[in-house]
């Protein structure tokens, strides 16, 4: 407009002309000035600190304004930390009668979502309606963006569903979005829809979508990601390559992450730590350090995320030395305040059993302390035994004002004291946190621990959100309960919700299976179940395996099992030698330890236990003292009462009574009543009645509730023919209200398991089960087998007494056997107490004129019945 129009304009306003033009010149003077100065505060020139609402001031004075000069006010005048000031502003265009435009709205908007305001947003959002602009594709984006950012994203979503028009920039708002609340197993999902829409990703799009999907860790993706990048030519971009190092890496696909790397012209810090990062995520610690000095000698100047990964090379290696030369390195490049290279110090002290170093690291950080500093110290002392360390800590962290995270109840959840448990539980149900995945799990796998398996599976049901590791703590604290039925519940429950299970599940479910209640069969069925999804393999599965089959009575496929292995655990051989011993194959059972001797691996106590009572088992007492003395002398294990016991067991059962006791008299704390147990066995066997008497007191002081002392004894006295003594021992258990265990026989016919009682009539076959019994009665006599009456430690007539040996529970058991099962398949029958020595002549000639296999687990070990012997050599 010329000056002359300008004044013609103005004329026909009762304002003097001159004033009018004045005011026009200001207003133009202010608009110039207040563009330079948004000109100078977007390019930086004013420095971070100074006080720039100069705009501000420029514009407040003008005395004329507009839409522009809002918009220009608006664009990037004010950092997100004054976005209050810019909604202001916003306010003060809205009460000034000038109608904001689309520009106006989306600055707006961007500040809302910058300063995480979705209240105010929401409100905007009404206005943009009211205005008519929520059908513009640019407000569009801006509110999908607002919603987004401040974590609404039902809301976010709808709105972009709703919008008539959108652009590639819509559907960046929405995956930058589903990433940035943590929704990444969708952010493929809609990646793939948006081009299947016909909308081309651009390079911001596939910037920020690698982010989300490393974080899924999927293979497949990760090809198709990388497919993706080449064939939109983003291949050279370095943030893009960044981002695929860091996408493959965490896809296990190192080499192809590498490829990227090595093939980067133009390598910055980031390229340099991704590459570190990753070659730490898959465990390959010396390779991160070779890069790490790649990255030195190229110049590249190493950032606290740099040392924050190589620190963390240096906690898995435990390599303290080279820990500190990089403490010292953190030192001079400025980085030994960052509180991320401090924590990540202190871990790795930690690691390394330095507490003391790790706790002055703390203490550096005393007045900024986070809760993932203090998080980290209380982890370090649990992992080292420090446990009342970490409770104090815990303690402090409260009372400084500082509120733990999930990271940090999960942690302290681990301390096994049932008091303290219960307080953090009440603390974590006033926190809100019950519900949450990784606490929940933490909490029900402590009461776990301490035996409230009621408390465990109460804690699971609020859980809101159910993880694997959820499923697979409840399943593993079944297991450890022996509640094989409720275990398996849980395992059919977890696959019908979707959930795809682990070698970990499978490593629970399968040990669950070793109880001695379990179904056979049960165990079998997931055997095939982790074949089928290929996880038969894994390490923790076969060596689960191995164990399970030992403890069911099947040894061959547990030794198949175990030949099968590509590598082996400690565990798996300690469960060859210890199903090996429990069979009664001693000889098998210490081939394995010399086989493991040869190959230099590492032993344990638990490899001895195995060794020891394969000896114990086989009456080999002189290989079994060497076997004792090789473990202190040249493995350096220190026996324990467990050791002790297995030495015990091995003189008592050879009747070297004297050499017993002196193993008890000559150990460093006293024994156990599971030592006076053998003791008290031995001394029935070998007729030591005063022997006897004494163990039997001993048990009956440690633990006055024991019924298999006071059983022991009196059968004993009777034995010995002195029935007062045996009425005397009856009469105390009655005073004392002990109840003898009964004994029970358990047999698995047809994926159903079948218990027995002494003289049990409460089968639906008791009928056919007794004639069969009377059946063998009459067979075994003609083969010559004489009813051995000593182990009736009744008072009544000979016939009286071969009656109730002929209804022991474990002939029951296999009489209901050989009448409901096929001629060719094996009985398992598993007794709950030791099996007598009539029963077991007597099985050993039913195999024999049956021509069955018949297996028995008792409460010392099992028998394997064959052509009228036992695996056992009648030495048991």
């Amino acid at each position: 407009m010329t000056l002359n129009a300008t004044l013609r304009a103005l004329s026909n306003t009762s304002i003097n002309p001159i004033l009018k033009l004045r005011r026009y010149q200001i207003h133009c003077h202010s608009n110039l000035l207040l563009q330079s100065y948004t000109v100078a505060i977007n390019s930086e020139t004013l420095l971070p600190g100074t006080d720039p609402p100069i705009a501000q001031q420029l514009f407040d004075q003008t005395p004329i304004r507009d839409l522009k000069q809002h918009n220009q006010l608006f664009l990037r005048s004010f950092p997100n930390e004054q976005s209050q000031k810019a909604l202001h502003l916003f306010v003060s265009l809205c009460g000034s009668g000038l109608s904001p435009d689309r520009l106006s709205m989306c600055y707006v908007l961007d500040y809302c979502a910058g300063s995480s305001d979705g209240t105010v947003g929401e409100q905007v959002h009404c206005q943009c309606v009211k205005c008519g602009f929520v059908h513009h594709v640019s407000v569009g984006n801006c509110i999908v963006d607002m919603y987004m950012k401040t974590g609404n994203v039902k809301d976010g979503r709808r709105v972009f569903d709703e919008m008539g028009d959108r652009n590639v920039v819509s559907w960046n708002s929405l995956l930058t979005g589903y990433s940035l609340n943590g929704f990444n197993d969708q952010v493929w999902e809609l990646f793939c829809q948006m081009q299947v829409e016909g909308y081309r990703p651009n390079y911001y799009t596939v910037s920020n979508i690698i982010p989300a999907l490393a974080k899924l860790s999927v293979v497949a993706v990760g090809m198709q990601t990388h497919a993706l990048v080449i064939k939109l030519g983003f291949d050279a971009e370095k943030l893009v390559c960044n981002s695929l190092i860091s996408m493959l890496s965490k896809s296990g696909m190192l080499r192809d992450a590498r490829a990227i790397f090595y093939n980067m012209e133009n390598k910055d810090s980031v390229s340099w730590n991704s590459m570190i990062a990753g070659h730490v995520i898959n465990g390959q610690d010396l390779e991160a350090f070779e890069i790490f000095n790649n990255m030195l000698s190229a110049g590249a100047k190493p950032t606290s995320a740099t040392f924050a990964s190589v620190i963390k090379s240096c906690a898995n290696l435990k390599e303290l030395g080279l820990l500190r030369v990089l403490h010292s390195k953190t030192l001079k490049s400025g980085f030994s305040t960052h509180q991320n290279v401090l924590t990540t110090l202190m871990v790795a002290l930690t690691k390394c059993k330095e507490m003391d170093d790790a706790f002055s690291l703390f203490s550096l950080l005393e007045g900024v302390q986070s809760v993932v500093s203090w998080t980290a110290m209380i982890s370090g002392y649990l992992q080292n035994g420090g446990t009342d360390q970490a409770v104090n800590l815990f303690s402090q962290m409260r009372s400084e004002g500082v509120k733990p995270n999930h990271f940090t109840y999960s942690a302290i959840l681990t301390v096994q004291h049932v008091a303290f448990i219960s307080e953090i539980h009440a603390e974590v149900i006033k926190t809100n946190y019950e519900k949450s995945s990784s606490v929940g799990t933490a909490l029900l796998d402590a009461y776990v621990k301490i035996g409230i398996i009621n408390d465990a599976v109460k804690v699971f049901e609020l859980i809101e959100v159910k993880d694997l590791i959820a499923w697979s703590a409840m399943l593993a604290g079944y297991a450890h309960a022996g509640e094989t039925e409720e275990a398996a519940k849980i395992f059919h429950q977890l696959t019908r919700e979707g959930i795809k299970p682990n070698e970990f599940t499978f490593c629970s479910i399968i040990n669950a299976c070793t109880a001695p209640t379990a179904s056979v069969e049960q165990g079998k069925q997931f055997h095939a179940y982790a074949i089928k999804l290929r996880l038969n393999n894994a390490l923790c599965v076969s060596s689960s395996l191995v164990t399970m089959y030992a403890k069911r009575g099947n040894i061959d496929s547990a030794r198949e099992v175990f030949k099968r292995q590509k590598e082996r655990d400690l565990v798996s051989w300690n469960s060859m030698i210890s199903g090996y011993a429990q069979h009664g194959q001693a000889k098998k059972a210490l081939e394995v330890f010399e086989e493991m001797q040869k190959q230099k691996l590492q032993v344990d106590a638990i490899t001895f236990i195995g060794v020891i009572s394969a000896c114990t088992h086989a009456g080999l007492v002189e290989k079994g003292q060497n076997y004792f003395n090789v473990m202190i002398n040249d493995h350096h294990v220190n026996p324990t009462m467990e050791h002790y016991s297995c030495m015990i067991d091995l003189y008592s059962r050879a009747g070297m009574m004297e050499k017993a006791m002196d193993i008890i008299n000559g150990m460093p704390f006293p024994p156990a009543a599971t030592v006076w147990r053998i003791v008290l066995g031995a001394s029935r066997v070998h007729h030591n009645i005063e022997l006897g008497k004494l163990a039997a007191e001993k048990i009956i002081a440690l633990e006055p509730k024991d019924s298999a002392a006071y059983v022991l004894l009196s059968n004993m006295y009777a034995a010995a023919g002195n029935w007062q003594e045996k009425v005397n021992v009856r009469k105390l258990m009655d005073k004392r209200k002990v109840k003898k265990e009964p004994g029970y026989s358990w047999i698995e016919v047809k994926n159903k398991t079948y218990s027995f009682l002494a003289g049990d009539l409460s089968h639906p076959l008791s009928d056919h089960i007794y004639s069969k019994l009377s059946e063998l009665n009459i067979r075994l006599r003609d083969a010559g087998y004489q009813p051995d009456t000593n182990y009736v430690f009744h008072d009544i007539e000979e016939e009286q007494k071969e009656t109730i040996l002929s209804h022991h529970s474990e002939r029951l058991a296999i009489a209901f056997g050989l009448i409901a099962t096929l001629p060719d398949i094996p009985l398992q029958i598993v007794k709950n107490l030791r099996v007598c020595g009539d029963c077991h002549s007597f099985i050993k000639l039913v195999s024999l004129i049956e021509h069955r296999y018949i297996v028995v687990r008792d409460s010392n070990r099992f028998h394997h019945f064959k052509d009228g012997l036992c695996s056992c050599g009648d030495y048991w």
